[in-house]
């Protein structure tokens, strides 16, 4: 009797271990229920804070995505990026991938001070980074997807790292896949999370090369539809107009869909990197054609690669801090 009371006792505490209302995360693991016991508002605030502000300015939902990419991909999913230049930090927003181009500190700043009246210093600011990626894509008509949350925020920032590790928009197919490799990223999340190009605008200075003098020949990219290279040029001249905004997808370009892929396949990728996933590589072609034709499949993989990549080595524990401020470390 006493050895099956045991045996009930250690079963009942391994089926009900994944209900602890505990705020540590399972040994450095990130789990959707983080803030559960602690803030259980947090989502909540979030989620109204971005639908306000996509609401005023649709752009605002790729801009908060791609803020969520930027840092992951220095030193982790650690809002490092949000850091402002003071003391020996120099900000990572100065790289070349986010000067003059990132966007959208405004609303994370409105998150984190309604955040931090509701469950002082609980909440970090690389979750809400994490929840405000989730949030613009569904409002935009994207999936949806449980956020694992448990980050905590970096105390320093890397110049370097964003200058070198953010995959740019005339780099090679091999040299974004290594970038991609580099965090434990795939083929299938490169294809995937590049369809997030579905919604937002990119400068004239990132495609102009596409238009005027692809392989320093001074010839287009002969990838590149030819109409739509036209309808491209009045606004992108050879000089001049560097800051000018343009469609990411043009077809739809506030509704996060598959049109990016059948864009692709039309030669009407806007950048480079996007048009490069249909022509240099096989693998990554059939997956372009793949989400072409399945917007299902499309979403479906679109969420497991953002999970994927928000587990990019993540602050836990004791590690990092929460910032009170997303833009300055603690005192």
């Amino acid at each position: 009797m006493a050895h099956l009371m045991s045996f009930l006792i250690a079963f009942s505490l391994i089926a009900f271990a994944p209900f602890c209302l505990c705020d540590k995360a399972n040994d450095g693991h990130l789990y959707p229920q983080f803030y559960d016991h602690s803030c259980p508002k947090a989502q909540q605030i979030v989620k109204s804070v971005v639908a306000k502000a996509v609401a005023k300015e649709t752009r605002m939902a790729a801009s908060l995505l791609r803020l969520h990419f930027h840092d992951c991909f220095v030193k982790g999913c650690d809002a490092s990026l949000l850091l402002d230049s003071s003391g020996t930090i120099i900000s990572e927003k100065r790289s070349n991938p986010n000067r003059n181009s990132a966007r959208g500190f405004e609303v994370l700043d409105e998150i984190k001070s309604a955040l931090e009246k509701e469950c002082p210093q609980t909440v970090s600011c690389a979750d809400l980074l994490a929840l405000a990626a989730r949030d613009s894509t569904v409002l935009t008509g994207g999936p949806s997807w449980e956020v694992p949350l448990g980050r905590r925020d970096s105390r320093d920032a890397s110049l370097s790292g964003s200058n070198n590790n953010i995959p740019a928009p005339n780099n090679t197919f091999q040299t974004i896949l290594t970038k991609f490799k580099l965090k434990g990223l795939d083929v299938v999340d490169l294809v995937a999370l590049s369809g997030s190009h579905t919604i937002g605008d990119s400068r004239c200075t990132s495609f102009r090369q596409r238009l005027y003098n692809q392989s320093g020949n001074g010839q287009p990219d002969n990838t590149l539809d030819k109409s739509y290279a036209a309808q491209l040029r009045p606004r992108c001249p050879r000089s001049g107009g560097d800051q000018n905004l343009f469609f990411l997808d043009f077809v739809s370009p506030t509704k996060f869909d598959n049109a990016y892929y059948k864009n692709i396949l039309a030669s009407k990728g806007l950048l480079n990197s996007d048009q490069v996933l249909l022509t240099k590589n096989e693998a990554s072609m059939e997956l372009v054609k793949k989400y072409a034709e399945n917007n299902k499949l499309f979403f479906r993989q679109f969420a497991k690669s953002m999970i994927k990549m928000g587990n990019i080595t993540p602050l836990t524990g004791s590690k990092g801090e929460i910032r009170k401020h997303c833009r300055k470390v603690n005192k």
